[in-house]
């Protein structure tokens, strides 16, 4: 079964990700890749890795006949108008990238299998989670199901300097990177809002304060989360809640080991690792911004509502060392 497929705004470092990914997707046959502004070069000039892989020419044009599924990976605020500009077919999936619809309005259902699969294997449009809300969702989903959580939730998270986008900014610059950590966006970071939201589908009640501390790091790619909250139970107890919680996630791993955030570079997967000290449960979580905080999820989430196996074309390797 081959799906017809398009990239809108398939240019930037997510959009690079997607068609990597897409190129190599026994079921995708790649329609049409969109940007404005790199219109008429091919994809290997735009994403150098690409050459031998694909062939296709970007255009500006945008075509909804006979497409089956739709990645959009389009500047945060612009997918609702693009939407009603463009009107694709009724059975058309369409996976947004932005964070327009992960409030689920305008009949969007919020893309994170780990919670959500039966959603989204019934979804036609499903609004792809955050990086950073990726990574802190996955490390307390299982103890908010659980009522673990009544007090402030202190959570700080390092990203590599693609969660800041292709777009040129001052401290996106190797110089600004290099050798260099800061903190941005203290406590306000738009990803909480939909971190909340979740939160409060899976535990009615809750209504915790998250204070989160956003860091830059000097790292090109991946996502490295620390959290922690009082906790009366036992680290036993923690990690079968945990296991438990994700046993029918074939991306999401508990790990009694320590771990590290190269285990999960270059791939699909979220790993999880638990420690308690001074009556707290520390969880880490890793994961790569690109892929499971991005396009990695989003093709996760096509193969669930095209009732495909859930690993095809995510059978990534990590860089490792």
């Amino acid at each position: 079964m081959k799906i017809k497929v398009a990239v809108i705004g398939a240019a930037g470092y997510t959009g690079g990700e997607l068609l990597r990914l897409l190129v190599h997707h026994p079921n995708v046959e790649l329609a049409y890749i969109h940007s404005n502004s790199q219109k008429g070069k091919t994809a290997s000039e735009v994403h150098p890795d690409l050459i031998g892989d694909i062939d296709l020419i970007f255009t500006d044009k945008v075509s909804t006949e006979g497409i089956e599924a739709v990645f959009l990976g389009l500047p945060h605020g612009e997918t609702k108008g693009f939407l009603e500009e463009n009107k694709f077919a009724e059975d058309t999936i369409i996976i947004d990238l932005s964070t327009d619809f992960r409030d689920e309005s305008n009949d969007f259902v919020y893309g994170l299998p780990e919670v959500n699969k039966e959603k989204v294997k019934a979804a036609k449009k499903i609004a792809n989670p955050g990086c950073f809300a990726t990574g802190i969702q996955l490390a307390l989903a299982p103890a908010i199901s659980k009522g673990w959580v009544k007090d402030t939730i202190h959570v700080s998270g390092i990203t590599g300097s693609t969660g800041a986008g292709k777009k040129l900014a001052e401290t996106s610059h190797f110089s600004y990177r290099n050798n260099n950590t800061s903190v941005y966006k203290l406590f306000t970071h738009q990803h909480l809002k939909e971190i909340k939201q979740t939160f409060g589908q899976i535990q009615s009640d809750f209504n915790s304060d998250i204070l989160f501390v956003p860091y830059r790091g000097n790292f090109a790619r991946g996502i490295w989360i620390t959290a922690y909250f009082p906790f009366e139970g036992s680290l036993d107890e923690a990690y079968e809640t945990y296991e438990a919680f994700y046993k029918n996630a074939p991306f999401t791993h508990v790990s009694k080991k320590d771990i590290d955030l190269k285990q999960a570079v270059n791939t699909n997967k979220c790993i999880i690792h638990l420690e308690k000290e001074n009556g707290q449960l520390v969880v880490y979580s890793a994961i790569d911004n690109l892929l499971k905080g991005a396009s990695g999820q989003a093709v996760q989430n096509f193969n669930l509502a095209f009732g495909i196996e859930e690993y095809t074309g995510l059978k990534l390797k990590s860089i490792a060392f």
